[in-house]
């Protein structure tokens, strides 16, 4: 799963008010179990949740997840 550079709705670690954003490229051909399996992932140790997904053709799908804007500073994790 590729860290996206933009997306038409979202900019790359974009904050809003009390939430801040992430959005993710998954490609087509990354199937759906192990796409979930790193969004959980994602969920579990960045505190992370989902706000969007979208599916393109080809399969390719952009996800936005958000998070409640904290002080303390978590650890990043990429694919």
């Amino acid at each position: 799963m590729a860290r996206s550079s933009t997306t038409a709705d979202v900019d790359p670690d974009a904050a809003d008010g009390e939430w801040e954003y992430r959005p993710i490229d998954i490609p087509g051909d990354v199937s759906r179990v192990t796409a979930a399996v790193r969004l959980a992932i994602q969920a579990e140790f960045g505190g992370w949740e989902l706000s969007r997904v979208r599916l393109y053709p080809g399969g390719v799908r952009k996800v936005t997840l958000r998070r409640k804007r904290s002080t303390r500073m978590l650890p990043e994790i990429s694919f």
